[in-house]
């Protein structure tokens, strides 16, 4: 009997471990990047060749919009953008087909500007398989029951900002959580996920400016919720807000951290914040022997050259890739001539500006911290190949990021010392954020080329997929099948 009883609590044991592993591998991917923003899937084996018509199960035309596919069960949810119509929607997919199986549109007397690169659908939905919830920075949050019944919604002033208000919502427990960044408001929000009634709302205090970004999605660690905001990150207690360590650093608060063993892993970026991105500003002497086509000894604007405050040096096709220096700064005497002590004064002033930004970097935080964090306690891993947009990944051991012009990047997340750094076949702008799956790195930049890649110390580059259209959105990867959204469609690709 004793023996029966033990077989019975082994099989019952081997069950539960087979129903886990079960789960894992057909795991949603319920939010920006998948779980708890990891981007990484817990997939069977996915195919390394794909593109239009190749490994592709399907694709659907989709309206314009930055947004990442949410995939939850056998739905696949997107917002998009109609310029013509001014309307923006959610919309739910058959996963199996692509086919729509509803759309619920919202209208605005106002639509959110940005960037040149943005769209007001860039925020990728939630879902924890009873209900999604979607965020549009001109009109606020808005929840539906799977079937698209309009659950609850939470109006919010338009946002008004550089950039564009990009940030995605995520559901934790009860809980949906907003980071909102802009000049009209800036706040850290948890509502009910039932009802929409607001939780708790803590006020940010650190200024708001053009150059933030503050498209960062929260995530958790036990009971703490790790965000990426203005000048710092934080962590607050999801239950109630209240504020559990801060550390402050150099940081526009774009991409989105992960969690690597007992450490937030953070890309902190700022314009200026190494030198790759500063370019060295030519002397007089120089601006004369390069430039002074008539031999006066001065430089007239006609003769002034392209000069950047800062630079993005890769991925210079995207718009508004930098700050120039203007003529008239320089011609102080307003006599259309820019003489050696103008120039002079200009330059120094310049450099008095670079001077008041901080060195960026690759940060590693201890997840318990407590109270105001020291620099001392905060790892920088590196300082130099930081991307702005593009989140970083972690697998286990190896942390890995990739920026403009597909510079990847992998150091030991224990040591802190760079693996290696390489540049993939995917050059330009990069917005979307890399993926794992299936012992593979997937990158993926802004023309369409997505780039596969083996994990590990020695990288070799599987194969170069052109989707022949722009991605911005950080594909999703489910049950061995990657989503890729591009600016006009949503592909399904999977092995055979």
């Amino acid at each position: 009997m004793k023996c029966r009883i033990i077989s019975v609590r082994r099989l019952c044991l081997l069950v539960s471990i087979s129903a886990l592993l079960s789960t894992d591998a057909n795991a949603d991917w319920p939010q920006f990047r998948g779980p708890n923003s990891s981007g990484v899937a817990n997939s069977g084996s996915v195919p390394v060749e794909f593109g239009p018509r190749q490994n592709e199960i399907w694709h659907v035309p989709l309206a314009p919009g930055h947004s990442s596919p949410c995939v939850v069960g056998k739905s696949i949810f997107l917002t998009t953008f109609d310029e013509e119509q001014k309307r923006l929607s959610l919309v739910c997919l058959d996963r199996a087909n692509g086919k729509t199986r509803w759309q619920r549109h919202v209208s605005v007397d106002t639509m959110e500007k940005g960037h040149p690169s943005f769209n007001p659908a860039s925020s990728s939905p939630a879902c924890d398989g009873q209900r999604v919830v979607a965020y549009f920075g001109s009109y606020g949050l808005i929840c539906f029951d799977l079937s698209g019944h309009k659950l609850w919604e939470v109006r919010m002033p338009l946002t008004k900002s550089f950039g564009g208000n990009a940030t995605s919502p995520m559901i934790a427990g009860d809980s949906v959580i907003l980071y909102r960044g802009n000049y009209v408001d800036h706040y850290l929000l948890a509502v009910n996920k039932n009802t929409g009634e607001e939780l708790w709302r803590v006020t940010q205090d650190e200024k708001f400016t053009g150059e933030m970004a503050c498209t960062s999605c929260p995530i958790v660690s036990g009971n703490k919720l790790i965000v990426h905001t203005v000048r710092s990150v934080q962590a607050f207690d999801v239950s109630n807000g209240k504020q559990l360590w801060m550390t402050k650093c150099a940081t526009t608060a774009t991409s989105t951290p992960v969690i690597c063993g007992d450490e937030v892993i953070v890309a902190a970026w700022n314009k200026m914040g190494e030198p790759a991105l500063r370019p060295p500003f030519p002397s007089f002497d120089e601006l004369v022997a390069d430039h002074d086509q008539d031999d006066d000894k001065l430089i007239s604007r006609v003769e002034f050259p392209e000069l950047w405050i800062f630079h993005r040096p890769e991925g210079i096709e995207a718009p508004m890739n930098g700050g120039k220096v203007r003529f008239e700064w320089a011609d102080r005497d307003k006599d259309k001539k820019i003489a050696a002590d103008e120039w002079a004064a200009q330059i120094k002033d310049l450099e008095n500006f670079r001077a008041g930004y901080e060195t960026h970097g690759l940060l590693a935080i201890p997840v318990n911290s407590k109270g105001i964090v020291a620099p001392d306690k905060v790892r920088t891993l590196e300082t130099q190949g930081i991307p702005e947009v593009p989140s970083p990944l972690c697998d286990g051991t190896y942390v890995y990021f990739v920026k403009n012009g597909g510079i990847l990047t992998c150091l030991d997340v224990r040591t802190g010392k760079r693996v290696y750094r390489i540049r993939t076949p995917g050059r330009g702008t990069h917005y979307a954020s890399p993926v794992i799956a299936d012992d593979k790195l997937f990158t993926i930049s802004g023309d369409g080329r997505i780039t596969v890649l083996s994990l590990g110390p020695d990288p070799k580059i599987m194969a170069t997929n052109e989707m022949q259209d722009g991605v911005y959105a950080s594909p999703a990867i489910v049950d061995g099948t990657i989503y890729v959204r591009t600016l006009s469609a949503l592909f399904a690709f999977r092995g055979p």
